[in-house]
């Protein structure tokens, strides 16, 4: 074959065939006969021309077979998986794992780091001494043997075809395409050998699809897909225009986390967390109250094996930024919203997220919000408390925050936690 015509046929809206997919995937994972100026305008022609069902399926299914595939059977208990397309302060999967496990659940839950104004699990999870992001493959079943769970990266022989065009979208701005997003998540968590998997799809302005429809769109699509290779598959699409929680930033959301897996935290952060793990305990039918269990703290001692499991020492306390600054209201009334995306790019700015991959970014800056929607502020109450490691950070963001905290009048409706679901069926 010839990666040419297969580029010309996808540029001019021809239908690929599943041999012409296979072909040109595995070329290009193995670094013969298809270069990366070739699969960048391979992405163009599918950003353009799109993928129908067959094609999809196909691609994605080239995307999984370019590596290894965990082989997790033989586990005691049912595996499930949940994946966020990314918010701001989704600090979710920090406490889904240990209660799926205190469910019953065995969750191989392989994550990655945090760009622009979302943050990522692993840089949330480095904040705590000691703890290793990187496991063998034999590291990781035996935790999940013996623990459970596991907080991990993902493995570099999982989907390497995925890995090799996720850097080449960022640099052609062929990010925003389903096609490309769906496969893309979707080749990552069906390689990992989960029977279950959950997806939390937000939308809103905080996200990156801002456009609810368009949230479901990309959810059905990766629905789809799951089905399709045989992973039990559904989504929630969930809002994202207020911070989720009170805590933007690594240790601080650690800090959110324990809180919650302690019995308490943020109304938010609580109930979404027991919307998703009901919805993994259904599909894996497991036949228990997710939201009693959490309550209970039956869930936390889990959190603190998984992390001792990966080299992780809780008792030496969560990192603190050396400085810090309230932001004060503007006014008197009611919070109407605390803004998603500037008090995202205002904690990757004060260092808590990276520009670009290979980035360092810091576990202690980031943005505690003082205040929820709903709230009633005097005119300069403190509103969001400002984390860094150097003063001259808040310097850059002030235009920032000052906006980020929404007051009105009158009381702002509270928005729902879920505002779809997804299933196989539609």
């Amino acid at each position: 074959m010839n990666p040419i015509d297969i580029i010309r046929a996808k540029r001019d809206g021809r239908q690929l065939s599943v041999e012409q997919i296979n072909w040109f995937v595995q070329h290009y994972a193995d670094g013969t006969g298809v270069g990366d100026d070739q699969a960048a305008a391979m992405a163009m022609a599918i950003y353009f021309q799109g993928l129908d069902e067959t094609e999809l399926a196909a691609w994605t299914g080239a995307m999984i077979n370019s590596g290894a595939r965990l082989d997790l059977r033989g586990l005691a208990r049912p595996t499930v998986d949940k994946h966020s397309t990314g918010g701001v302060g989704d600090k979710i999967s920090l406490i889904l794992v240990p209660l799926l496990v205190a469910c019953g659940a065995a969750v191989p839950q392989l994550s990655g780091r945090g760009l622009g104004h979302t943050g990522g699990t692993l840089d949330k999870m480095e904040a705590i001494a000691g703890w290793r992001a990187k496991l063998s493959v034999d590291e990781l079943r035996h935790v999940l043997a013996t623990v459970g769970g596991v907080i991990a990266a993902a493995t570099d022989d999982l989907a390497p075809a995925d890995a090799k065009l996720y850097a080449l979208r960022d640099v052609t701005s062929t990010v925003d395409s389903i096609p490309l997003i769906a496969s893309s998540i979707m080749s990552k968590k069906i390689a990992e050998g989960t029977s279950a998997l959950v997806l939390d799809v937000k939308a809103g302005s905080g996200a990156f699809m801002t456009d609810v429809d368009d949230a479901r769109e990309l959810a059905r699509t990766m629905v789809g897909l799951g089905q399709a290779h045989g992973v039990a598959t559904s989504a929630l699409i969930t809002p994202m225009n207020n911070v989720l929680g009170r805590a933007v930033g690594n240790s601080l959301e650690v800090a959110e986390a324990l809180d919650v897996l302690d019995g308490g935290g943020p109304a938010d952060v609580v109930a979404l967390t027991v919307a998703l793990a009901t919805e993994m305990v259904r599909l894996v039918n497991l036949d228990i109250d997710p939201g009693e269990v959490l309550a209970s703290g039956r869930a936390r001692p889990v959190f603190d094996k998984i992390v001792a499991a990966q080299g992780g020492d809780l008792s030496l306390g969560l990192p603190v930024a050396p400085h810090t600054l309230m932001v004060p209201a503007t006014r008197a009334g009611f919070v109407n919203a605390v803004q998603a995306m500037p008090v995202g790019v205002a904690a990757w700015r004060l260092g808590a997220g990276r520009a670009a991959q290979g980035d360092t970014v810091s576990a202690t800056a980031g943005v505690l919000s003082l205040v929820a929607v709903g709230d009633e502020v005097v005119e300069g109450q403190p509103v969001l408390e400002l984390h860094a490691e150097r003063p001259d950070r808040f310097t850059e963001i002030t235009g920032l925050v000052e906006q980020a905290v929404v007051v009105g009048d009158t009381p702002a409706e509270v928005e729902p936690v879920i505002i779809d679901r997804i299933t196989g069926s539609g």
